[in-house]
């Protein structure tokens, strides 16, 4: 059985690896490549360059996911405002 600390980190490999394949369908295709084969290891799907506008939603969507998880292990950053 895995500690919450194990989880996390899987998770966060995973999203990391994610991303990478999502930063490389986006690249190659915005480098002159006509299709692109995006294999996320759950499902493989053909893209084109008419699909960039939803590569970079999900891509974003990733980075808010990861960004969540590392605050979730790491903390969150607080801005403190003195008060006097």
């Amino acid at each position: 059985m895995s500690t919450n600390a194990e989880w996390y980190a899987e998770r966060i490999s995973k999203t990391r690896c994610l991303i990478e394949k999502y930063e490389d369908a986006i690249s190659a295709l915005s480098s002159g490549v006509l299709t692109y084969m995006l294999d996320t290891g759950q499902s493989r799907q053909t893209v084109t360059k008419q699909d960039v506008d939803k590569l970079m939603a999900a891509l974003s969507s990733l980075e808010n996911r990861l960004a969540t998880l590392e605050a979730r292990v790491c903390g969150g950053s607080v801005n403190v405002i003195p008060g006097w």
